[in-house]
């Protein structure tokens, strides 16, 4: 329940007032948090599954958790992982962990415990925060178990009523706030270190990105905040000062859910994958409802016109955002919103805000426009480095800039296509083919709900392209005849799939991206 109540002491108190003036000064999400809370004390800041806390409430919270890891050791540059569920009670231990100079490392919750205890040993955690789930993983862990645990639920509740007050820690703006691990397709996973500088710079894009928000707006956060998408919105939450709902994981299998609490809390802004608004738009009944949203996001994966159209219709008051990027730069770096989602169908958008792009030959060089290449980026939003990994930083930034992986194209009107990953890319008979665009064109084959295109060793052309769908109609699945039939004319003859695999569900990350190392593993023998 939210509660009001006179002023609580906080660590600001034991400073001197020029000490206190020179501490208001630092624009990282500790010092919004301070800021809130003597700006706006009574007003909602955090809400999700029973939990509703002001902007004072949720200040004292965080001093008290950071307190307690204080009185534990905890110290400027010390590692915290964190592994549960979405919750307040997930932001109020980011925050603290922050708060006293330490380092957050947000984990899967959808990691095996060998994983888990491969996240915990790169990053040196010296305590960590987990859920029921989360610690049922850790359970099983051999040496992640060893860490010290603060368990969510009874015992960080109690930790966060007790009104302790932590001691003043004055973080810079360019010290590493997160280290957030990549999907390690292709080889461990690394761990991006994200400072608050490079978040303030996600949260300056974000604005730019669509209207910026304001105090009056509400954002709900359905995307796993161990994900760099998930994180990346509750900083501009701060930053703006309004109400951020943490939507209960059960929405995304629950789609009447997700829309009963957009209605409930008045939510304005949203960023969901694809296939969630489709799902979402398609809701017996969604355009009769009084759902106010203003902000509609989607991003991960591509949006078809259909989709689009159907986003348009369901919420005609709403500014439809494409936004693209990656982990290591905080993440934005394209978007796109509007009639621009119509007109450049397909595309990322163009660079954003503070970000510099090039797209380049493997020599480094800019290719010509409508040619293919690398897109390599620069701006504030890039990462600190990969934590403990100088080699894999360096190779990552040849040439000053940073190497995304992706391929793409940019139009006469300067909008980014990507082609695919440059791991990805599918050469038989020494021609290249686009993954990605292969799967567009199995994708709209009416008997298709969705599609995943990889490449598999070939007697002949080195590599064949193999297609792997789920079907609309389980009853009447698609033939690899249909399919090769039917993306005549819309992609290359050699192009087509030469294999058929049809599944019930495709392996996809908490970002809604294709994970098709699972797929090569099960469908690809050499």
């Amino acid at each position: 329940m939210t509660q009001t109540g006179t002023s609580a002491p906080t660590a600001l108190d034991a400073l001197t007032p020029d000490e206190q003036l020179a501490a208001s000064r630092r624009l990282h999400w500790m010092n919004m948090l301070d800021l809130h809370a003597q700006g706006r004390p009574d007003v909602e800041a955090f809400v999700g599954q029973g939990e509703r806390y002001t902007w004072k409430q949720l200040h004292t919270r965080v001093s008290a958790v950071a307190a307690d890891l204080q009185e534990r050791g905890v110290a400027r540059g010390d590692r915290v992982f964190i592994l549960g569920l979405n919750s307040v009670s997930y932001v109020t231990a980011l925050l603290a962990i922050n708060t006293v100079g330490a380092i957050a490392a947000p984990l899967n919750i959808r990691s095996t415990p060998a994983d888990v205890d491969y996240l915990v040993g790169d990053a040196g955690a010296v305590v960590g925060f987990a859920d029921q789930m989360g610690a049922g993983i850790l359970a099983d862990a051999q040496t992640a178990s060893q860490v010290p645990l603060i368990r969510f639920g009874e015992e960080f509740e109690a930790i966060a009523a007790s009104g302790r007050v932590h001691t003043h820690v004055d973080v810079a703006e360019t010290e590493t706030a997160l280290i957030v691990y990549t999907s390690g397709t292709t080889s461990a996973p690394k761990g991006a270190m994200l400072t608050h500088m490079n978040m303030v710079s996600q949260t300056i894009n974000t604005n730019r990105m669509s209207p910026a928000a304001t105090p009056d707006d509400v954002s709900m956060v359905v995307v796993p905040l161990f994900h760099i998408a998930g994180l990346g919105f509750i900083y501009p939450a701060l930053l703006n000062a309004g109400r951020t709902v943490i939507a209960p994981p059960q929405v995304l299998m629950k789609i009447d859910a997700l829309a009963d609490l957009v209605e409930e809390e008045r939510v304005t802004r949203m960023f969901l994958v694809p296939t969630l608004w489709q799902a979402l738009c398609s809701l017996p009944g969604i355009r009769e409802r009084n759902l106010p949203l203003t902000g509609a996001t989607w991003g991960a994966s591509p949006a078809s016109r259909e989709t689009l159209q159907l986003m348009a219709d369901t919420f005609p008051n709403a500014v439809i955002s494409a936004a693209f990027g990656q982990t290591e730069m905080s993440p934005t770096t394209c978007a796109q919103s509007g009639e621009e989602s119509f007109r450049k169908m397909g595309s990322v958008g163009q660079p954003i805000g503070l970000v510099a792009a090039r797209v380049v030959d493997p020599l480094g060089e800019d290719v010509a426009q409508g040619e293919t290449g690398e897109v390599v980026y620069r701006g504030p939003g890039y990462m600190q480095g990969y934590w403990n990994k100088p080699d894999k930083t360096a190779e990552a930034t040849a040439g000053g800039w940073f190497h995304s992986g992706d391929l793409v194209r940019i139009d006469e009107d300067g909008y980014y296509f990507v082609v695919d990953r440059a791991k990805d890319i599918i050469i038989s008979g020494g021609e290249n083919i686009s993954s990605v665009e292969v799967e567009q064109a199995v994708a709209a084959h009416p008997k298709v709900a969705d599609a995943c295109v990889i490449g598999a060793p070939h007697p002949t052309w080195v590599e064949t392209p193999v297609a792997i769908v789920i079907p609309a109609d389980p009853q009447d699945p698609p033939t690899l005849e249909d399919v090769q039939e039917f993306v005549v004319g819309r992609i290359a003859s050699f192009k087509k799939p030469t294999r058929l695999e049809v599944v019930e569900e495709l392996p996809r990350n908490a970002s809604g991206k294709l994970q098709k190392h699972v797929l090569r593993k099960e469908f690809v023998t050499d």
